[in-house]
């Protein structure tokens, strides 16, 4: 698949751009960014969705780096990371554990938004990572239901054979009015940078395909029915106007896991890390995540 981003074009005023590597590890060649801690502090590892790329963290990595080492990769086949043969679950979950181990860089603690979230339990569940704490921002850990579920991943493995289907998409959906509407249908609201991204990455075909190739191959139902033995503890953020990952969802995980911890961003969408980082990073220190203290509070006038 050709039609990749080019690092030198693309990635000229990419976020944190010096934190940048590039690492070939577990088949995949990665792109991810290390902002390194103090010594001594957790390491605490960020991943993104479906479709994104690690500039989804741009802001809160900037109020998460005084506290914490922080590896923020490209998942397979998105943004500058190149794709990985097989985009399953388990399959990426080794893969990205082979990152860790190249990186010497374990993870304290692990923060997925959205599929992201699913990608860190199965790799907990396998046995590849052993983080302290998984945090889920809108995690998407349920499978499909009803009709929904029936032609989903069918039509997603449709259009991940078809080679000239990720070209029509970025052809129609890398434009800023389409960016717009998708982001808009996710609950969220995004400033000029943010969508300036998005319309970069939805422009590139191999980004598309790496996107496809992930919803084409996920599955959900064996990780659904393993969460109950999970031995990490997992502590979920739910957005309150979610378009895309609906806020009940974190309560019937609580129900499937009872330890969960869920905790509700009201006014928020499915990119709530994005629209109002100060607010999830506030959020992660009343949690108690990975080295992060709550904020003192304001001093009366």
């Amino acid at each position: 698949m050709t039609g990749a981003l080019d690092w030198s074009r693309d990635g000229a005023h990419w976020p944190h751009r010096g934190a940048s590597r590039f690492v070939e590890a577990g088949g995949c060649a990665w792109h991810v960014q290390v902002l390194r801690g103090a010594p001594g502090q957790p390491v605490l590892w960020l991943l993104h969705g479906t479709g994104a790329a690690s500039h989804s963290w741009r802001a809160l990595m900037a109020l998460l780096a005084p506290h914490a080492t922080l590896v923020v990769p490209d998942l397979p086949g998105h943004g500058f990371s190149g794709p990985l043969r097989g985009a399953s679950l388990p399959t990426m979950a080794r893969s990205l554990a082979a990152l860790a181990d190249a990186l010497a860089l374990p993870p304290t603690a692990v923060l997925g938004h959205s599929a992201g979230c699913a990608l860190a339990v199965r790799a907990v569940l396998d046995g590849h990572l052993a983080p302290q704490q998984l945090v889920g921002i809108n995690a998407a850990l349920l499978p499909f239901e009803g009709l929904a579920g029936r032609v989903f991943a069918p039509m997603a493995r449709l259009m991940a054979r078809q080679a000239w289907v990720p070209w029509l998409f970025a052809r129609r959906a890398g434009d800023a009015a389409a960016v717009q509407r998708l982001v808009a249908a996710t609950g969220s609201t995004l400033d000029a940078q943010g969508l300036a991204l998005y319309a970069r990455l939805m422009r590139s075909p191999a980004h598309v395909a790496g996107a496809l190739a992930m919803m084409a191959d996920w599955d959900l139902d064996s990780l659904w029915q393993e969460l109950p033995r999970l031995p990490a503890p997992l502590l979920l953020l739910a957005g309150g106007q979610d378009g895309t990952v609906p806020p009940a969802q974190a309560q019937r995980v609580r129900l499937k896991l009872p330890p969960t911890r869920v905790q509700l961003l009201d006014g928020l969408g499915h990119l709530a890390h994005e629209e109002a980082p100060q607010r999830v990073a506030d959020a992660l220190a009343v949690l108690g995540v990975a080295g992060l203290h709550r904020r003192p509070p304001r001093q009366a006038a």
